[in-house]
């Protein structure tokens, strides 16, 4: 059974629930306040940036992977003919 002190604690914390609830929508209100969209100048230059470098992996990982598939073709073929 719960004591009294553990109920009174319980009954403090549902009787402030709306408060900080509504505590809560306020900070959110304010801090979408200050949240700003992007120019679509600014999006088009970070799109760009993120396609290139899209490529850019793209392309060091085909060559590693051709790199390491090579070496390996060739290891495996020189120690099945030996």
């Amino acid at each position: 059974m719960a004591t009294a002190v553990e109920q009174n604690a319980i009954t403090s914390t549902l009787r402030s629930w709306p408060e900080r609830i509504k505590a809560f929508y306020n900070d959110v209100r304010t801090e979408m306040k200050k949240v700003t969209s992007p120019a679509r100048k600014e999006v088009q230059a970070t799109t760009a940036v993120v396609i290139i470098t899209v490529f850019l992996f793209a392309a060091y990982f085909w060559i590693v992977d051709y790199t390491l598939s090579n070496s390996l073709d060739r290891a495996l073929h020189y120690f099945a003919r030996h």
